[in-house]
């Protein structure tokens, strides 16, 4: 026994040896993976708080920020003065908007010249503070949630954001010196007065004068002077140059300021279109002249580049990890994105994670590998750093090193049909290299029997076939389908090849489109070539092949299950293997078809929006099924696009062993929850790590393909608040009553009524004509558990993250 240990012991000392000779040395030639100026990694800055949810530079706003972003996170003020030469808080020279002052002093507008442009409104310099004093903040872009309008926040000064809030750092921006110097109020008197009662670590001024005339007063290694970059084309009025013009003269910006200030566009630029073009030199430029760089302009709820797939997170990380630069620090209106990107995303390469090996953790290895010299007693501890490291924390550590993940699947909706038309060569692809575990194949028939892998059953869905000489072929069929269509088995196989796809936009009501330039590309698959598309790729863990319809069908003389069984052994799917085959479906008729070739995983639809399920109704799926899809409000209840509370739905449904999957999650802002905060990632991850769902359904899979691959899951209680899932029904108990949406009935509970069904009727000798559905009178059959069938469905939508002890106003 004693000699077993010692040599344990040896042993031991000889990986510690050997892991302190290699990491030592490559800590000698290992750089920071950030490639800033001075690289550290890049900051985070409040833009009026979390002025993204909340009235900009509120104090519920600034609260947001602090609560969601990264410890040193910085909070944006942008400066006025008021007529007694108070500095406030607020966004715009402008009152009128994002405030109550019309309420207050109704019909006392003003018209003022603003860089030489007649202006109209209610403007500071007009008013003393305590005139202010009644003025209520209010929500100032018209598509965020005005809500929370009747919460009373008060205007802000400069000193209150310091004293009542003590953020980690202040930045004051200073816009429009010249104007209120025109009204005999000095706003270098201002922050040279506040600096002596505040620690202000950053100013910015789109002026060269007033830059150049405070620079002498302050120490940049306390206070840091960004000069802020306009428009290209606007001129600075101390100089009298085009911002454009300055920009090529970096040296000059160098003699006044430590860094610049630049909208997102000046370093990645987008066409027309907005399609992203090559990225300029201008961090590059910045960082040889030793001055840092920072972008604005970053909202997640505006659309940006297409390249980007809707997806803010992706935005940050061409920013700051792209191989080539990355900015000194990001200004924004969620900086909850910012957060996750620059600490749970960034750098997730191969490379990143040796990274990760040699600097953060190496002590942490040296000290694990002594506890293999120590007692196994489970409560030893060690003093390390002046602090008690127990062993537990110390596994911690060292899991926390290797590549986390998560066991929650990602399944494709239609593949990546978020970014090409839906269920094409192209979408599968997509969602392949993308990382997708299950890719799907949504099965139609042709007239002539051959299966689709398709979107929707009518063809105007996902194709232009409404532009075609098949428009002819329009009928009602209102078993199937609401409204007309010309549907896949009234044409033949080599018809529905002849057409040409069309991409999906669920959201084109709100003007967001997807990806214009390959709205048409790709092209439709058979069942055939789908199976032989995902046979041999061995990322894939499966394939997800939905059958709905299939009693219609078979009166009309088409087999579509019958069909799908001999396509699944033809390709050999029908015997055990790597990639495993799912059967999905609203009807319990189809999946009991399958029910004999314990291979498949068969999982049932729930077509309806559920709070619960009767105990009785989840024995009657587990008789027939392994899992179970849902949709996302059947998890989090929702109100006015507010989140409600957690649903029984998931507990109950595993309970009973059964899997639970989740669709749709689409990127589209509009989407999701205001709770997600207009952030795809938020919401997986609320979903993920907050109700443990078992699936992910997404028309984009390398959102939540990446989200399972970041460094801060498995942390337990070192969790950041940026990547905690919400609290629902946090974010609408903030609004008071006389504005909250009016009550929603509740949900209903799935019940054996909804599951139960005949089976299958058999397939006709009937063969279907050119039109099946002229002169056709359904004949009654029992109802699938839910409405028709939609592509995708979405509600408007953004976290709320710990927000019952946010606001403490009186």
């Amino acid at each position: 026994m004693r000699s077993s240990r010692a040599q344990s012991h040896v042993l031991a000392l000889l990986l510690l040896h050997s892991l302190v000779f290699a990491l030592v040395s490559a800590q000698g030639s290992t750089r920071s993976p950030w490639q800033t100026l001075n690289g550290s990694q890049p900051l985070v800055v409040a833009h009026g708080g979390f002025s993204g949810i909340f009235p900009d530079s509120s104090l519920a706003a600034y609260n947001l920020a602090l609560l969601t972003s990264v410890p040193d996170v910085i909070v944006w003020c942008d400066v006025q003065l008021t007529k007694d030469a108070a500095g406030i808080c607020f966004p715009d020279l402008n009152l009128s908007n994002a405030t109550t002052i019309n309420d207050v002093f109704g019909n006392k507008t003003k018209v003022y010249l603003v860089n030489g442009v007649p202006t109209t409104g209610y403007f500071p310099v007009d008013y003393t503070l305590a005139d202010l004093s009644n003025v209520i903040l209010t929500q100032g872009v018209f598509s965020r949630p005005s809500k929370f309008d009747g919460s009373g926040f008060p205007i802000l000064t400069v000193e209150d954001v310091h004293t009542q809030l003590k953020p980690p750092g202040l930045w004051l921006n200073i816009q429009h010196d010249q104007f209120f110097m025109q009204h005999n109020l000095s706003m270098r008197n201002f922050v040279l007065s506040v600096s002596r009662r505040v620690i202000v670590k950053y100013i910015s001024s789109p002026e060269v004068g007033f830059l150049r005339g405070i620079m002498t007063r302050f120490n940049p290694r306390i206070t840091k002077l960004f000069f802020r970059f306009l428009g290209r084309n606007e001129i600075e009025p101390s100089t009298n140059q085009t911002y454009d013009s300055l920009l090529k003269n970096l040296t000059f910006i160098k003699t006044f300021a430590s860094g610049i200030l630049v909208p997102k566009d000046y370093i990645w630029p987008v066409d027309g279109s907005l399609y992203l073009q090559p990225h300029t030199s201008v961090v590059l430029d910045a960082h040889k002249e030793g001055l840092e760089v920072f972008a604005s302009n970053f909202v997640n709820d505006v659309p940006f580049s297409f390249n980007y797939s809707y997806d803010p997170l992706a935005e940050y990380l061409s920013f700051i990890d792209n191989g080539d630069f990355s900015v000194d620090g990001v200004v924004s209106d969620f900086p909850i994105t910012p957060s996750e990107a620059i600490d749970c995303f960034a750098h997730l390469g191969k490379n990143a994670y040796k990274a990760r090996y040699l600097t953060i953790d190496f002590f942490s290895l040296l000290i694990y590998v002594s506890f293999l010299l120590a007692s196994t007693c489970y409560s030893v501890s060690v003093l390390f750093y002046g602090g008690i490291v127990s062993r537990r924390s110390l596994l911690t550590n060292f899991s926390y090193m290797s590549h986390p993940t998560v066991k929650t699947l990602v399944i494709s909706k239609y593949g990546s049909s978020g970014d090409y038309p839906a269920c094409t060569n192209l979408a599968y692809e997509k969602a392949i290299s993308d990382g997708v575990d299950v890719l799907d194949c949504p099965v139609q028939m042709s007239k002539d029997g051959i299966p689709f892998c398709l979107s929707s059953v009518n063809l105007i869905d996902s194709t232009t076939i409404a532009q075609s000489s098949f428009l002819n072929l329009s009928t009602t069929i209102p078993e199937i389908h609401s409204g007309s269509g010309i549907f896949t088995f009234s044409l033949s196989a080599n018809d529905i090849k002849s057409l040409t796809p069309q991409i999906s936009s669920p959201s084109s009501d709100y003007k967001l489109f997807r990806n214009p330039k390959e709205k048409n590309a790709g092209a439709l698959v058979t069942l055939a070539d789908f199976l032989a598309l995902t046979k041999n790729r061995t990322s894939l863990s499966g394939i997800l092949i939905i059958i709905e319809n299939a009693a219609y069908l078979a009166k009309e003389g088409l087999g579509v299950t019958d069909a799908v069984v001999d396509a699944l052994s033809k390709a050999g799917y029908d015997k055990p293997g790597a990639q495993k085959v799912l059967i999905q479906s609203t009807n319990k008729s189809v999946l009991t078809k399958f029910k004999e070739n314990n291979n498949y995983e068969l999982v049932y639809e729930v077509d309806e929006t559920i709070r619960d399920a009767s105990d009785s109704a989840v024995e009657d799926i587990k008789a027939f099924a392994d899992s179970v899809v849902v949709k996302k409000a059947s998890v989090f209840p929702q109100n006015s696009a507010f989140l409600l509370g957690p649903s029984n739905t998931v507990l109950k449904l595993q309970s009973f062993n059964l899997s639970v999957y989740v669709g749709t999650f689409s990127n589209e802002f509009v989407s999701q929850a205001w709770d997600f905060f207009s952030d795809a990632t938020v919401e997986i991850n609320s979903f993920v790590t907050g109700s443990s769902i078992d699936g992910v359904i997404t028309d984009f899979p390398k959102t939540a393909a990446r989200y399972r691959t970041n460094r801060c899951l498995n942390l337990g209680n070192n969790t950041p608040a940026y990547m905690t899932p919400v609290q629902p029904g946090g974010l609408i108990q903030l609004i008071t009553p006389q504005l909250l949406p009016p009550a929603a009935s509740p949900l209903p509970v799935l019940t054996d009524s909804d599951v139960s069904e005949p089976p299958l009727p058999p397939v006709s000798d009937v063969v279907p004509t050119s039109s099946p559905g002229a002169g056709f009178t359904p004949a009654a059959q029992s109802p699938r558990n839910a409405q028709p069938k939609i592509a995708v469905c979405f509600y408007l939508s953004s976290l709320a993250v710990l927000l019952a002890s946010l606001i403490l106003l009186e």
